[in-house]
This record gives structure tokens, C-alpha cells and sequence, in this order.
């Protein structure tokens, strides 16, 4: 008995190592590799979204985990496109322009590089576009999934669980087989 225990504990001691990996944060990251950045002719923006009512630390891009009120930044990296005057959409579906727009907003004060919001979106897919009005002008497309399930992200968070059942239902196997074999 107290080497199924044994087995039980290692297999969760193995299970907390490994899925401590699976860990990430989207802070501390640079700008090129940024997935919330959007590169065009050598001009950045950046977008960060916020639900504080449901988590007052948790920064999200494009996957919202909640509908309902969310507050958005967005970073206008490259100085020359502060000067600009900036058209932001929120249309429903994914990356048509054409779409029914939800909300929408035009800047042309924003010399701190920082337009900032709120909307308030029901789930399903909508796309975030920015455009800048001006020579020569940007369009930038940000693709935002509110409250949507992402199967990527899913499957990567059970690999861990069906790494440690494998793990001790193969522990558990071969000590059952020695046990056999000794009486």
C-alpha cells in the first residue's frame, strides 16, 4: 500500500513540475513579439483590453473571457501617427470591414499616443479596426472573440492531465505486473 502511495505522489509531484511550464503571461514581453501589436510600414499599435469587475489584474488582447463592459487602450507606438486623426470600429463578425458596426469612435486628440474606451459586446466574434486619416493612411484589424471557446488553448491545458494519468496508469501497470510476478 505505501508504494501506491509513493507511485500516486510522484505522479503528482511530476504533474505540478510539468504544468508549472504551461504558465504564461502576457507582460514582459517585447514589442516584435507582442501578439496584442500590430506592425504596418514600420508603425505600431498596441491594444490591451479589461474586464476589472471580473478580474482587476488581467490584461487581454483579442480573446475576452466575459461579455459584457470592457475597457480598451490603444497604444499608438510610432510618434508620426499621433498627429493623425484615427477612425475606430467595432464591427460584428470576423475581419469584414462591411460588417454592422457595433461602436465606434474618431480621435484627433490623442498626442499622448494613448485613445482609450469602453464597449460593451455580447458573445460571438467581432473585429476591431483602426484606421488612420491621413497621407499615407494605416488600417490596422484586430480580431476580438468574446467569451468564445478556443480548442487551441483547451487542448493545451489538458495535455498536462492526460500526461499524468498516462504517467500513472503506466506507473501503476508495471507495479501491479511486479507484484504478480513476486507472488
Amino acid at each position: 500500500m505505501k508504494k501506491i502511495k509513493k507511485i500516486w505522489m510522484t505522479g503528482v509531484l511530476l504533474f505540478t513540475f510539468f504544468y508549472s511550464g504551461f504558465v504564461a503571461a502576457h507582460g514582459n514581453v517585447p514589442l516584435e513579439n507582442d501578439v496584442c501589436v500590430r506592425m504596418m510600414a514600420g508603425s505600431m499599435v498596441h491594444l490591451s483590453t479589461y474586464q476589472p469587475q471580473y478580474d482587476p489584474q488581467a490584461e487581454y488582447c483579442t480573446e475576452i473571457p466575459h461579455e459584457g463592459e470592457t475597457f480598451w487602450v490603444l497604444d499608438i507606438i510610432d510618434h508620426a501617427l499621433r498627429t493623425m486623426p484615427i477612425d475606430i470600429r467595432i464591427v460584428r463578425g470576423s475581419g469584414d470591414s462591411t460588417g454592422d458596426t457595433v461602436a465606434s469612435m474618431y480621435s484627433t486628440e490623442h498626442t499622448d499616443g494613448v485613445i482609450k474606451g469602453a464597449f460593451n459586446l455580447d458573445k460571438g466574434d467581432y473585429t476591431l479596426l483602426v484606421t488612420g486619416v491621413g497621407i499615407p493612411s494605416f488600417h490596422y484589424e484586430y480580431p476580438l472573440s468574446i467569451q468564445t471557446t478556443n480548442y487551441t488553448n483547451l487542448f493545451i491545458s489538458v495535455i498536462p492531465y492526460i500526461l499524468a494519468f498516462l504517467l500513472i496508469a503506466f506507473l501503476t501497470d508495471k507495479f501491479l505486473k511486479r507484484r504478480q510476478m513476486l507472488h
